[in-house]
């Protein structure tokens, strides 16, 4: 089996991994499609088409299974929302349990002997039920969640699964933990793979009361068990303090309190035990009120709703960095190679983090960001906090017997950053397109930027400001420039690295990735368009972009002619038509008809004609209020 020399996990929730004789694999950004890309001989013709495999996860051949399962594990590891196949995952990784785990309880930090959870430095905090664990390293700067998360159902599975979390969130149920007698089973752990359907949904939706009770399965458990019961399995997540699901605040706040009252305890071994339990009570109250009860996140579908958006193009960043373009374009969140972890932070707040794998820690953010890495590392005998900075210009030469070289992994970091402010920085908006994300109703076009403002200044250029803080300017000399400006606040500082402090220049047809500090000949250019940006934020004419739903508004050509069948059908029966070529065949203009009360005559003119059109389509514009006030 080949090992894997590099994983990567994309901004749209793809995965590839490279493996260490040259075969590659691509996965979907839900997991639930995979292509395979076996490797050439040497010996192959340059023309030769390598040969691929692409197939649904669930169905994969057994050659490809351990493959795919570690490729699935680094996805769900870095990935808000899990996959899970029943049909891939091992017996010994899954267990039944005969409750559905909709919700959590963290302890309570003033009852709680937080003090168990220091092990060697690290927090550990576990829920009440014992369901989900999250353990802080002693750096405080990432942490790691354990929870139990039910395999993968069907999509109509999935749907009634919803709903019932739906229900039973608006039930009288936050802050209680249900109590299942039949749920205490579920600890004895019973490895065995559940009887699926023919949608090879794990959990049994069907029931048989003609068979008895006593009957068994292949695996000896009875089928009663499996008629009532669901797979689930572990799954392991790893987050940055940076940047995390909601999910994690209340116990990753109590993780920061425990590790708090332990240096507290430490430092103040010598007082007092009233002193004492003061300042641990002073250490654990928080100001603010935080839920204890978290909803875990739920699988994704066994199949995906949007296969449409799948990508089956390998981005070949990691085999041609010295080039410029490339075949796809992606962001990069993470990324793990020779056993190091890289992570990018992509949004208003950008951060780079390195994970040597020695317990150390590299990050470059906010000013620093791209130009300065701080090395945090804990001492092992004194348990000290080390903080080093470097500079990606000048770095320390390699050190021999240390276990990894700090000049190549900050100069590779260095290289994915820009490799990443580069996509950004594109009028390519592919990278933001995620299939199980995307609304079903508007084909993910909720997820795509939309125009906020053109500004077009005579003899100079056209600016255009984007919902995703992008700017585009174009300059009537040929020159254009992509950068990140946030609207949200009327600063009058230039915004030097609060969002993307780099920029990209095309000139000549070439582009060029720079630092806003330092423009260099283009200071022009980007001068001009900072000033842009600060006069629109200072006049607030970028109104602030609430993306609604898209799925409100009406796209569709049977739409259209349905409004033009409603405005043909109040046409004819106003006898408008008639009126109209009967003041045509009327020289003077003047028809005569009778009133209500058939004696006197009333003159029809075209003024007459123009208010009765004034009306219907007035009554047009109230159907088509009233249809969308539905919610159509």
């Amino acid at each position: 089996m080949e090992a894997e020399r590099l994983m990567v996990l994309y901004g749209d929730g793809s995965v590839e991994a490279h493996y260490a004789g040259g075969s590659r694999l691509l996965l979907s950004p839900c997991g639930c499609e995979y292509l395979y890309e076996a490797a050439l001989p040497a010996a192959a013709h340059p023309l030769r088409p390598a040969e691929s495999t692409r197939q649904r996860v669930a169905f994969a051949l057994s050659a490809y299974r351990e493959r795919l399962l570690r490729a699935l594990d680094f996805r769900n590891k870095f990935s808000s929302r899990p996959y899970l196949p029943s049909r891939i995952i091992p017996p010994e990784r899954k267990q039944i349990l005969f409750s559905d785990i909709l919700e959590i309880k963290w302890p309570d930090p003033a009852t709680a002997d937080v003090t168990r959870c220091i092990d060697n430095g690290n927090v550990k905090i576990s829920s009440v039920d014992g369901y989900a664990h999250l353990y802080l390293s002693e750096l405080q700067q990432e942490f790691t969640v354990e929870f139990l998360c039910k395999v993968s159902q069907s999509s109509a599975a999935s749907l009634r699964s919803s709903q019932k979390n739906s229900n039973y969130q608006t039930g009288d149920q936050y802050g209680k933990s249900s109590k299942n007698p039949v749920a205490g089973m579920s600890s004895k752990q019973v490895r065995i793979e559940n009887k699926k359907n023919e949608h090879g949904c794990a959990e049994s939706e069907y029931r048989e009361p003609t068979k008895p009770k006593d009957q068994k399965d292949r695996n000896g458990v009875p089928l009663f068990y499996s008629n009532c019961s669901s797979e689930y399995t572990w799954v392991t997540q790893r987050w940055s303090v940076s940047s995390y699901p909601e999910e994690w605040k209340y116990p990753l706040l109590l993780a920061l309190m425990c590790y708090n009252l332990h240096t507290v305890k430490n430092v103040m071994k010598t007082c007092e035990k009233n002193s004492h339990t003061s300042t641990e009570a002073a250490v654990l109250v928080d100001p603010e009120t935080h839920e204890r009860v978290s909803r875990l996140p739920t699988a994704l579908p066994l199949s995906c709703r949007a296969p449409h958006l799948h990508r089956w193009t390998f981005c070949d960043f990691f085999q041609n960095q010295d080039t410029e373009k490339y075949s796809c374009p992606q962001l990069i969140q993470v990324v793990w190679c020779q056993g190091i972890f890289y992570r990018f932070i992509h949004g208003r707040t950008n951060i780079t983090e390195i994970y040597p794998g020695d317990d150390s820690f590299f990050k470059s953010e906010g000013a620093f960001l791209g130009n300065y890495f701080v090395h945090y590392a804990i001492q092992k005998g004194t348990k000290k906090r080390e903080e080093k900075m470097y500079s990606v210009n000048s770095l320390p030469p390699d050190v021999p017997g240390n276990p990894y070289s700090i000049s190549s992994v900050i100069t590779q970091a260095t290289k994915i950053l820009q490799y990443c402010y580069k996509t950004k920085l594109s009028l390519t908006h592919n990278c933001y397109l995620c299939c199980w994300k995307m609304v079903p109703e508007t084909d993910g076009r909720e997820m795509l930027p939309v125009l906020l403002h053109e500004k077009v200044i005579p003899s100079i250029g056209r600016l255009l400001v984007y919902s995703d803080h992008k700017v585009h300017a174009a300059f009537w000399d040929g020159v254009t420039l992509n950068m990140v400006w946030d609207f949200s606040s009327s600063c009058s500082k230039i915004q030097v690295n609060e969002d993307v402090g780099w920029c990209k220049l095309t000139t000549d047809g070439v582009q060029q990735l720079m630092q806003i500090s330092h423009p260099g000949i283009y200071e022009r250019y980007i001068r001009m368009a900072i000033e842009w940006c600060r006069s629109l934020n200072e006049r607030n004419e970028i109104a602030e972009y609430t993306a609604h739903s898209l799925a409100e508004e009406n796209w569709s050509a049977d739409a259209e002619l349905e409004k033009i069948q409603r405005f043909n059908f109040l046409l004819d029966n106003s006898n408008i038509l008639e009126r109209t070529s009967a003041a045509k065949t009327n020289p003077s203009g003047i028809t005569v008809r009778k009133t209500e009360s058939g004696s006197e005559p009333e003159g029809i003119s075209e003024g007459y004609v123009l208010e009765a059109l004034e009306k219907t389509s007035k009554v047009i514009q109230d159907i088509e209020s009233l249809l969308a006030a539905s919610g159509r």
